[in-house]
């Protein structure tokens, strides 16, 4: 057995409870407590271990040690343990957007990511809490989802388009291949990554224990002449929708979110609409900024009106309507499982 001592000092009387002060003293100041052999690291091991598999392993016992001490911690103060939230894609436009908000939540969420690359983690400052795996290899991925509670999946292919579009003024986007790159290896792109790599963490996440998994995909699945499906042939969103539909399926709470056309715009300053089957391509609402996709993810973890429901998203113009702030009420608008 392993004991360790707690010691709350004195400036930690009163501690926060749900994101609001509790005049309740923390129910210990000095305890100590035990944890079984087993659970705990052998750091003599981890420091002496010549293998790199080896080091990998232990350092995903530390993560795992350190989340069992966190949750014990929690219990033990009175609190309730705060959920894991896991982001892929962390180092995309949307993903980091997600992962930065989890971060400044911390309060309330304990924050995970998932990159493909080390320059990727690097540059959105990630540390212990952000993984470096490949979707498309669902054993490079396990370790991310081990001991996670919920999972947001940003992972996507990026087709490249061609600037100037502007989707407020109902202008249909222009594509184009990277130099050197062959239609079929578009097509094989998006099977692979938005089919394959989303069933990976699918599966991973249901072999887990997950409890909730939101998934970001986008408008425009219904309709199979989507500029976006004619991009080397490829089918994006035919791919994107058979995800969706597995996750569907899986038997995992989900809640599924069809975006409309992204833009890098501030958030949290338009009224926020939701819908079913594409309609809102046909209207002139049919844009939302990325913090506003990001900030519903989140939204979503906190609200069992969210569950189990697919839905697109997109917003009113800025100065138009009122900025939404009731998410439970904009969740409970949705009746759509599919």
């Amino acid at each position: 057995m392993t004991c360790l001592n707690l010691v709350s000092p004195a400036s930690s009387r009163y501690h926060q409870l749900g994101g609001v002060a509790s005049l309740l003293p923390l129910p210990i100041s000095s305890r100590s407590f035990c944890i079984r052999e087993s659970s705990a690291v052998v750091l003599s091991r981890s420091l002496s271990t010549s293998s790199p598999s080896g080091a990998r392993r232990d350092d995903n016992s530390a993560r795992v040690f350190r989340r069992r001490l966190s949750v014990t911690s929690a219990s033990m103060a009175g609190l309730p343990p705060k959920p894991t939230v896991l982001v892929t894609g962390a180092g995309g436009r949307t993903g980091s957007i997600v992962y930065k908000k989890l971060k400044e939540r911390s309060d309330q969420f304990t924050a995970k990511g998932l990159v493909r690359t080390p320059e990727s983690k690097d540059k959105i400052g990630g540390a212990e809490d952000v993984y470096v795996g490949d979707i498309r290899d669902a054993d490079s991925i396990a370790p991310a989802i081990q001991g996670v509670d919920a999972l947001i999946i940003l992972t996507s292919a990026v087709p490249k388009m061609k600037p100037g579009f502007d989707p407020s003024k109902g202008e249909r986007p222009e594509f184009y291949y990277e130099e050197g790159c062959f239609p079929e290896q578009v097509r094989a792109q998006f099977l692979i990554v938005d089919w394959i790599g989303q069933k990976n963490q699918i599966d991973a996440a249901k072999a887990a224990g997950v409890k909730h998994v939101v998934l970001v995909g986008s408008m425009g699945g219904t309709n199979l002449s989507n500029p976006l499906n004619s991009l080397g042939n490829g089918n994006i969103l035919v791919w994107k929708r058979k995800a969706e539909q597995y996750l569907a399926d899986s038997g995992l709470p989900y809640t599924i979110i069809r975006a409309g056309g992204l833009q890098d715009k501030e958030g949290g300053i338009r009224e926020l609409l939701v819908g079913k089957d594409d309609e809102l391509l046909q209207t002139e609402t049919r844009t939302i900024a990325r913090p506003d996709v990001a900030e519903v993810c989140l939204q979503a973890l906190q609200y069992e009106e969210s569950k189990f429901k697919a839905f697109d998203l997109a917003s009113k113009p800025e100065g138009t309507g009122t900025p939404t702030t009731d998410f439970k009420a904009l969740f409970s608008q949705i009746t759509t499982r599919f």
